[in-house]
Protein backbone atom coordinates (compact mmCIF):
# COMPACT_ATOMS: atom_id res chain seq x y z
CA UNK A 1 0.00 0.00 0.00
CA UNK A 2 2.88 2.36 0.69
CA UNK A 3 4.06 1.85 -2.87
CA UNK A 4 0.73 3.10 -4.26
CA UNK A 5 0.83 6.09 -1.92
CA UNK A 6 4.41 6.92 -2.96
CA UNK A 7 3.61 6.57 -6.65
CA UNK A 8 0.56 8.78 -6.26
CA UNK A 9 2.65 11.41 -4.49
CA UNK A 10 5.39 11.15 -7.13
CA UNK A 11 2.92 11.77 -9.97
CA UNK A 12 1.33 14.63 -8.02
CA UNK A 13 4.72 16.33 -7.84
CA UNK A 14 5.32 15.67 -11.56
CA UNK A 15 1.87 17.07 -12.40
CA UNK A 16 2.41 20.21 -10.36
CA UNK A 17 5.88 20.81 -11.77
CA UNK A 18 4.54 20.12 -15.27
CA UNK A 19 1.76 22.67 -14.86
CA UNK A 20 4.04 25.39 -13.53
CA UNK A 21 6.67 24.64 -16.18
CA UNK A 22 4.08 24.89 -18.97
CA UNK A 23 2.77 28.22 -17.72
CA UNK A 24 6.15 29.81 -17.07
CA UNK A 25 8.03 28.39 -20.06
CA UNK A 26 5.39 29.50 -22.57
CA UNK A 27 5.06 32.89 -20.88
CA UNK A 28 8.83 33.42 -20.90
CA UNK A 29 9.00 32.60 -24.62
CA UNK A 30 5.78 34.53 -25.37
CA UNK A 31 4.32 31.39 -26.94
CA UNK A 32 0.55 31.36 -27.37
CA UNK A 33 -0.07 28.42 -29.73
CA UNK A 34 -0.92 24.89 -28.68
CA UNK A 35 1.78 22.69 -27.21
CA UNK A 36 1.90 19.25 -25.62
CA UNK A 37 3.27 20.88 -22.48
CA UNK A 38 -0.33 21.76 -21.64
CA UNK A 39 -1.34 18.11 -21.21
CA UNK A 40 1.53 16.91 -19.04
CA UNK A 41 -0.34 18.25 -16.00
CA UNK A 42 -3.53 16.31 -16.73
CA UNK A 43 -1.78 13.12 -17.86
CA UNK A 44 0.25 12.97 -14.66
CA UNK A 45 -2.73 13.76 -12.42
CA UNK A 46 -5.21 11.36 -14.00
CA UNK A 47 -2.99 8.46 -15.09
CA UNK A 48 -0.63 8.84 -12.15
CA UNK A 49 -2.06 10.48 -9.04
CA UNK A 50 -5.72 9.51 -9.32
CA UNK A 51 -5.08 6.07 -10.76
CA UNK A 52 -2.75 5.10 -7.92
CA UNK A 53 -5.10 6.58 -5.32
CA UNK A 54 -7.83 4.35 -6.75
CA UNK A 55 -5.41 1.41 -6.62
CA UNK A 56 -4.76 2.23 -2.99
CA UNK A 57 -8.47 1.90 -2.25
CA UNK A 58 -8.72 -1.31 -4.26
CA UNK A 59 -5.69 -2.71 -2.45
CA UNK A 60 -7.36 -2.05 0.89
CA UNK A 61 -10.50 -3.84 -0.27
CA UNK A 62 -9.13 -6.70 -2.41
CA UNK A 63 -5.40 -7.04 -1.59
CA UNK A 64 -4.25 -6.66 -5.19
CA UNK A 65 -0.63 -7.22 -4.24
CA UNK A 66 -1.27 -10.92 -3.63
CA UNK A 67 -1.46 -11.36 -7.41
CA UNK A 68 1.76 -12.35 -9.18
CA UNK A 69 0.79 -10.00 -12.01
CA UNK A 70 1.14 -6.91 -9.81
CA UNK A 71 4.92 -6.53 -10.24
CA UNK A 72 4.83 -6.73 -14.07
CA UNK A 73 1.90 -4.32 -14.05
CA UNK A 74 3.80 -1.75 -11.99
CA UNK A 75 6.92 -2.02 -14.14
CA UNK A 76 5.13 -1.80 -17.48
CA UNK A 77 2.58 0.84 -16.47
CA UNK A 78 5.07 3.17 -14.79
CA UNK A 79 7.56 2.78 -17.64
CA UNK A 80 4.84 3.71 -20.11
CA UNK A 81 3.61 6.68 -18.11
CA UNK A 82 7.08 8.11 -17.47
CA UNK A 83 8.04 7.64 -21.13
CA UNK A 84 4.81 9.26 -22.31
CA UNK A 85 5.20 12.25 -19.99
CA UNK A 86 8.86 12.65 -20.96
CA UNK A 87 8.06 12.63 -24.68
CA UNK A 88 5.24 15.15 -24.15
CA UNK A 89 7.86 17.33 -22.47
CA UNK A 90 10.37 16.90 -25.30
CA UNK A 91 7.77 17.59 -28.01
CA UNK A 92 6.40 20.58 -26.10
CA UNK A 93 9.79 22.20 -25.51
CA UNK A 94 10.74 21.79 -29.16
CA UNK A 95 7.39 23.29 -30.19
CA UNK A 96 7.73 26.31 -27.90
CA UNK A 97 11.31 26.91 -29.03
CA UNK A 98 10.10 26.51 -32.63
CA UNK A 99 12.96 24.15 -33.33
CA UNK A 100 12.99 22.94 -36.93
CA UNK A 101 12.92 19.15 -36.97
CA UNK A 102 13.65 16.72 -39.75
CA UNK A 103 10.92 14.28 -40.73
CA UNK A 104 12.99 11.47 -39.21
CA UNK A 105 13.31 13.24 -35.85
CA UNK A 106 9.60 14.10 -35.81
CA UNK A 107 8.78 10.47 -36.55
CA UNK A 108 11.21 9.29 -33.86
CA UNK A 109 9.62 11.48 -31.19
CA UNK A 110 6.16 10.31 -32.21
CA UNK A 111 7.31 6.70 -32.28
CA UNK A 112 8.83 6.82 -28.81
CA UNK A 113 5.69 8.52 -27.48
CA UNK A 114 3.69 5.77 -29.16
CA UNK A 115 5.76 3.14 -27.37
CA UNK A 116 4.95 4.89 -24.09
CA UNK A 117 1.24 4.78 -24.89
CA UNK A 118 1.55 1.14 -25.93
CA UNK A 119 3.18 0.29 -22.60
CA UNK A 120 0.35 2.10 -20.81
CA UNK A 121 -2.16 -0.03 -22.70
CA UNK A 122 -0.31 -3.23 -21.83
CA UNK A 123 -0.13 -1.99 -18.24
CA UNK A 124 -3.91 -1.59 -18.17
CA UNK A 125 -4.30 -5.16 -19.42
CA UNK A 126 -2.01 -6.35 -16.62
CA UNK A 127 -4.05 -4.29 -14.17
CA UNK A 128 -7.31 -5.93 -15.19
CA UNK A 129 -5.71 -9.38 -15.05
CA UNK A 130 -4.42 -8.53 -11.57
CA UNK A 131 -7.86 -7.35 -10.51
CA UNK A 132 -9.44 -10.52 -11.92
CA UNK A 133 -7.00 -12.65 -9.88
CA UNK A 134 -8.12 -11.01 -6.65
CA UNK A 135 -11.88 -10.97 -7.26
CA UNK A 136 -14.01 -13.99 -6.55
CA UNK A 137 -15.96 -14.88 -9.68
Amino acid sequence: MKKFYRLSMFYTIIALIGGVFYREFTKFHQFTDKTTLSIIHTHAFILGTFFFLILLLLEKQFTLTKSKKMKPFLIVYNSGLVLTIFMLLVRGILTVLQTPLSNALTASISGIAGIGHLLLGIGFIYFFLTLKDTLDF
